[in-house]
């Protein structure tokens, strides 16, 4: 139950921080969420948990995959609320871009 309080504890202190830091400076929020602490605390705490060298590669190696189609919605969501699309259906379309991103990266890649 420890781990899953540290776990929860990391993952709200990184949300809190880089909001309150947007609310700043748009680069340093920015900044804290494009910084890979999640999948370093991630590969931590496998790597802690099961001592498999082998889960903790596969791991680190499969989150290399997945970053290129998370990419879609930080090029989608901006590019369209910069031209005038309102947040709830620019957020919509960044969300359902990225999807369809994983859902081709899933086929190419099964």
């Amino acid at each position: 139950m420890t781990t899953a309080l540290l776990k929860f504890a990391l993952s709200g202190a990184l949300i809190a921080a880089a909001t309150e830091f947007a609310k700043r400076s748009g680069k340093l929020g920015g900044l804290i969420l494009s910084l890979p602490l999640t999948s370093i605390f991630a590969i931590l705490i496998l790597w802690f948990e099961t001592k498999s060298p082998e889960r903790t590669a596969s791991m680190t190696e499969e989150t290399l995959w997945f970053i290129a189609p998370s990419l879609t919605l930080f090029v989608t969501f901006p590019f369209l609320l910069r031209r005038g699309m309102g947040f709830p259906l620019a957020f919509a379309i960044g969300i359902f871009s990225t999807a369809a991103s994983y859902a081709f990266l899933f086929k190419i890649r099964p």
